[in-house]
């Protein structure tokens, strides 16, 4: 399959299964953090010449909020879903091998979900909202 459309086939298969799960930020943005870890590392295997947007998190525009109250992440972390994290996991698995997605292809989508959840968790004022669901706009 060409490669926009093994992108447009990864793109819809996550919002579909993110929105079905109704899954939360935290456990959303563990699994594209995972998978644009590996990604990169995968790239950086075979060159050391790598688009500065696909090498580095994207900036987001908007200003964090403070928290007003400390919670320890340790306890957030043990709260998630390991079910739901392990379905998206395979999910990404399964769609790069059945569509032999090129590392590049997958790690520009992965760019984009991280730079989305990266917006949404620096909007997060205590532990609560990082169980919020993962809202993904109309035209992403």
């Amino acid at each position: 399959m060409a490669g926009a459309d093994s992108m447009v086939t990864l793109q819809e298969r996550l919002v579909n299964l993110i929105n079905q799960l109704n899954m939360p930020i935290i456990e959303t943005s563990m699994v594209i953090s995972r998978w644009t870890n590996r990604l990169l590392k995968e790239l950086l295997k075979h060159t050391q010449q790598i688009p500065e947007n696909l090498r580095n998190q994207w900036p987001i525009e908007m200003e964090p909020k403070q928290s007003e109250s400390s919670f320890d992440l340790e306890k957030a972390l043990a709260m998630v879903d390991r079910d739901r994290i392990d379905i998206l996991d395979t999910l990404i698995r399964v769609t790069l091998e059945e569509e032999q997605m090129l590392v590049s292809d997958a790690l520009g989508v992965m760019r984009s979900w991280e730079h989305l959840l990266r917006t949404q968790l620096s909007q997060a004022s205590g532990p609560g909202q990082l169980f919020s669901p993962t809202l993904i706009p109309d035209d992403f």
